[in-house]
């Protein structure tokens, strides 16, 4: 019988513990251990290129990979961070932390400090899209330091040109050089000129955001995202020949991989239920797979006992501070904004059922691919090293 649930495992085997063992292999020190997969001494004196594929799950690679150049130089699998999100895992590669230090939740998240429900990583406003950044600092509800700053090397951070210069991107590179790519082959040749330039030792970490994209739209099974993975593998082939004798090991992960939810009995809009709705004090938020929930003091037992006995095939149910306790979003101490920032409870999803709620003036969007839950596939990422 297929476990259902995976938890992230921080102890030695996360993308967190990824990042102690690049930072330990400059020098530094870090709070969580390096990665129980990856010997220091592997990647020790050498340039290190770290590709962060959005969406890029170990179990699609196993199941769609082979003959594949990234298949073939699959060294193993590690897990995402909870939950197994963008936002909170591109984070963890950014600063090499957990969220329970970085305390970013979720594409939507709660900020108490200017009382409204955020999309983090654009820093908007969820109703309206408006911009935050004009009247509020994002060192204001974030100060992590960037992973670059304390490296003893000549890093760069690649982002598409979208979203390089977003006030996210800029705070999260400092201590690097940020080049903004167009495209594919713009992506490539920027990692390949900023390894070739200099004698200093370098640090690469480069971000591709498409392919995680197409999933969304068309679903991890669709001939859309095949043909993008081979175009994807094609190139990093192309980049570890180019490479070849510059003293550089390339290591290719993800930040989650995704389920896919295609069945409509699977999709469980708040608005279908009133009786639920009206226990909550704000719109939802987290990811469709890890649903933040803020309860009206008057009606938590109204609230507890819905999800319960209503929607118990879809989700299971959990106070938010138990999660905490448990380690779900990382060991150590945690920032103590975390737990303004995940509800009272928190609605993990069974099987690939998905629950969504929309706020006025939102577009209604509800994706096949989706991810932030507990599933293989959305926890598992590989770990590729050339």
């Amino acid at each position: 019988m297929k476990k259902e649930f995976y938890l992230p495992n921080y102890k030695n085997g996360s993308i967190v513990n990824l990042m102690s063992s690049i930072k330990e292999s400059f020098g530094g020190k870090s709070q969580y251990r390096p990665l129980r997969d990856l010997s220091t001494d592997e990647i020790s004196g050498k340039n290190i290129v770290l590709v962060v594929i959005d969406g890029l799950g170990y179990e699609y690679i196993k199941k769609y990979g082979r003959g594949s150049f990234l298949h073939d130089n699959l060294k193993g699998r590690m897990t995402s961070v909870f939950p197994a999100t963008t936002a909170s895992a591109i984070t963890s590669f950014m600063t090499g932390v957990a969220p329970a230090q970085h305390a970013l939740t979720g594409w939507f998240m709660y900020l108490k400090e200017i009382g409204s429900v955020s999309v983090i990583l654009p820093f908007t406003a969820r109703a309206g899209n408006i911009s935050l950044s004009e009247k509020i600092k994002y060192e204001d509800i974030y100060d992590q330091k960037s992973f670059f700053e304390d490296l003893e090397a000549k890093s760069f951070s690649l982002k598409h040109k979208d979203y390089s210069d977003s006030v996210y991107s800029v705070i999260n590179s400092k201590g690097a050089k940020r080049l903004a790519y167009s495209d594919l082959v713009d992506f490539i040749g920027q990692i390949e000129a900023a390894i070739k330039r200099g004698r200093r030792r370098k640090f690469a970490l480069a971000y591709w955001g498409n392919f995680d994209s197409i999933c969304h739209r068309k679903g991890t099974d669709s001939k859309e995202a095949l043909k993008h993975f081979f175009q994807l593998d094609k190139k990093i082939a192309n980049l570890a020949k180019s490479l070849k004798g510059k003293n550089t090991s390339i290591i290719i992960t993800a930040d989650h991989g995704l389920i896919n939810t295609k069945e409509k009995d699977k999709i469980i809009k708040l608005e279908d239920h009133p009786e639920l709705s009206e226990t909550l004090v704000m719109p939802l938020s987290g990811e469709p797979r890890a649903v933040y929930c803020y309860v009206r003091p008057d009606k938590v037992k109204q609230f507890e006992n819905y999800v319960r006995i209503k929607l118990k095939k879809a989700c299971y149910l959990y106070k938010s501070e138990d999660l905490i306790r448990k380690n779900y979003f990382g060991l150590h101490r945690h920032d103590e904004r975390l737990k303004d920032r995940i509800g009272d409870y928190v609605l993990i999803m069974k099987d690939n059922f998905i629950m969504k709620d929309f706020v006025l003036g939102e577009k209604q969007n509800i994706y096949i691919g989706n991810h932030g839950g507990l599933s293989c596939e959305e926890m598992f990422v590989p770990l590729i090293v050339i």
